[in-house]
């Protein structure tokens, strides 16, 4: 039995706010979610030191189980607009206690990291400004990212459409500074005027295997969460123009930009700076940007630290959105207290669900950060292991659903069936790689033992075993969306929609 998709939904007027953004602002979200800028300075040294020149490659590689996965949300979209997305689509595909899983592992990704991006966007804010001093100061540093994550999360209750034109500024000034720093790096290069060992660039660098198997499967592990992100276009689904579509097409286009900027930016950095440069300083992650700002742009470095910044103020607030949207859905359906799914009534947002994911990220950034900093950055590793796993089961969730269609084209077995399948092994390959390899407490940043595993790892289970216990209280304490059964896509929904 097919269901329809606004079972659970209030009437449109004291739901969401529709038609609150068009395509273009639902793919501006879905690309600042991602914080390009912070993401590709975390991981490019890393990856060099794995792959060398072929960082490029990796990047290419990454992004195919991306775009598989992102298909998957285009489909199941199109026949079920529900802002809880994974939540929802995993629940009406599989049943209710994959789909909470699935809803619960979407929520705690934003709980994990909007602390951090925070931090980092304070900090690259007071070094841009010249303050260095503030931005050692631990105290001014939290308290500036605490005020951070309070407006952001404000600008979130406001108004999807006041949200929408602060992502519009900050990915201009984003991609702009990100542009402006990958054009003077070229230029050094060819000019012969860098200060480090630079490399000529070479088509080379795009085949993702030119240092081998294993080192392309490490390499992996970090780049294929870079693009971890974009469905927060999808979230918006029910604000959005043209939900069936807009959305989808928003978080495809996202993925499809995305590889651009990082192909490229990954090549102007691995040419101006060299490999030994990048490998040597791999333990500086983010700061790695800072430290070439300052070589290839001089008194401009501000320049490229304006655009980490402004990367991370703009994922802190669209990270939100996840997880608010995903709470909101689940306690519409029952899977989560009532509490969950009031609407503004003025702003028609989902206040309570924004502001408790807020001061949870809040308390577990300052909870942690008094532990060590380490711990926190352990936390982030652990994010890994919750994006494969609700991307994944958004793959499997995709072919499931629509079983019935899959044969009546060669697209749709293709691109709803054998491609998200094929994305989702990806991830849960990557899954086992990641669980395999944060078992070893020397791969943590804190480099000590959790009960003989990686911190980590840790996190990464107590995670899902909280998780497990709430959702078999909330079973026996409100049992109505148990009640719920599998179903399929719904034939008219399938075939009214199709181009």
């Amino acid at each position: 039995m097919a269901e329809s998709s606004a079972d659970a939904r209030p009437p449109a007027e004291e739901g969401l706010k529709a038609d609150a953004i068009g395509f273009v602002d639902a793919l501006v979200i879905g690309l600042n979610a991602t914080s390009p800028a912070y993401s590709l300075a975390a991981v490019i040294g890393p990856i060099v030191v794995l792959v060398g020149v072929y960082a490029p490659g990796v990047m290419v590689a990454s992004f195919i189980p991306m775009l598989l996965i992102a298909s998957a949300f285009y489909y199941l979209n199109r026949v079920d607009q529900d802002c809880g997305t994974t939540f929802s689509w995993v629940t009406r595909a599989m049943g209710p206690w994959t789909g909470w899983l699935g809803g619960w592992a979407i929520a705690m990704t934003g709980v994990l990291v909007v602390g951090s991006l925070a931090d980092v966007a304070v900090t690259f804010a007071l070094l841009a400004f010249g303050l260095d001093g503030w931005a050692d100061n631990t105290v001014v540093r939290q308290t500036l990212a605490v005020l951070l994550i309070i407006v952001m999360t404000a600008l979130c209750v406001v108004g999807t459409e006041v949200s929408a034109k602060v992502q519009n500024a900050l990915i201009l000034a984003q991609v702009a500074c990100l542009l402006a720093f990958a054009i003077v790096a070229l230029y050094r290069v060819y000019a012969g005027t860098g200060t480090f060992d630079s490399v000529d660039p070479s088509f080379t660098w795009l085949n993702p295997f030119g240092a081998g198997g294993a080192e392309l499967t490490a390499a992996l592990l970090l780049g294929v969460f870079i693009y971890w992100g974009w469905e927060s276009a999808v979230n918006l689904t029910e604000e959005t123009e043209h939900s069936a579509t807009a959305p989808g097409k928003a978080g495809v286009w996202s993925t499809v930009i995305l590889l651009v900027t990082y192909v490229s930016v990954a090549y102007a950095v691995v040419a101006y700076a060299g490999t030994t440069f990048l490998a040597e300083n791999a333990d500086e992650e983010e700061f790695i940007f800072a430290l070439l700002a300052n070589e290839a742009m001089g008194g401009w470095d501000w320049v490229v630290l304006l655009a980490v910044s402004t990367s991370a103020i703009a994922s802190t607030q669209t990270t939100i959105i996840p997880a608010s949207r995903t709470a909101l859905s689940m306690a519409r359906r029952h899977a989560l207290p009532h509490h969950f799914a009031h609407i503004h009534p003025r702003f028609r947002t989902p206040d309570a669900s924004t502001w408790w994911v807020a001061g949870i990220a809040i308390a577990w950034y300052l909870i942690l950060n008094q532990l060590s900093e380490n711990a926190l950055f352990d936390s982030l590793t652990a994010l890994s292991l919750l994006i494969a796993f609700y991307y994944a089961l958004t793959g499997v969730a995709c072919a499931v659903y629509y079983r019935r269609h899959l044969t009546e084209s060669v697209r749709n077995f293709f691109l709803i069936g054998v491609g998200p399948v094929v994305g989702a092994g990806l991830l849960s390959w990557l899954l086992v790689e990641s669980v395999s390899d944060m078992a070893d407490p020397a791969n943590s940043y804190s480099g000590v033992s959790w009960f003989g595993l990686g911190p980590p790892l840790v996190i990464g289970i107590g995670i899902t075993l909280a998780g497990v216990i709430l959702m078999v209280v909330w079973r026996f304490t409100a049992p109505a969306f148990w009640s719920e059964r599998p179903g399929v896509a719904d034939p008219d929904l399938v075939h009214g929609k199709e181009s």
